[in-house]
């Protein structure tokens, strides 16, 4: 992966569509779930990138993430990569100006 994200289509607003409680309540569950398994997370120029060691169910925890995250953040852009022979797989969550500051939210509890 380069760490080049190409440019989304539209101004789209970094915002959840969810609501404050269900907001908080995926917050919770994204840093107790598949991404807090993650060997290493790596901060980027316009997002995160989580590095994981191969398991057998892995993109199969990682799929429901990824697909409810595209229903209520828009803005966010998705890049897996899977090495060879069951090696790294990396994902890859870009966005526009501010997705870092939001993607933090999903790795600092709140307190």
């Amino acid at each position: 992966m380069s760490g080049m994200t190409p440019p989304l289509k539209g101004d789209m607003p970094v915002a959840c569509s969810l609501d404050g409680a269900a907001l908080a309540c995926r917050q919770s569950d994204l840093r107790a779930g598949a991404l807090a398994e993650a060997e290493s997370v790596e901060r980027l120029r316009d997002g995160y990138r989580w590095h994981f060691r191969h398991a057998p169910d892995l993109f199969a925890r990682l799929g429901p993430i990824i697909d409810a995250e595209r229903h209520c953040c828009r803005f966010l852009q998705f890049a897996i990569q899977a090495g060879q022979d069951q090696g790294m797989v990396t994902i890859e969550i870009t966005g526009p100006e501010g997705t870092v500051e939001f993607l933090e939210s999903w790795i600092q509890p709140r307190g």
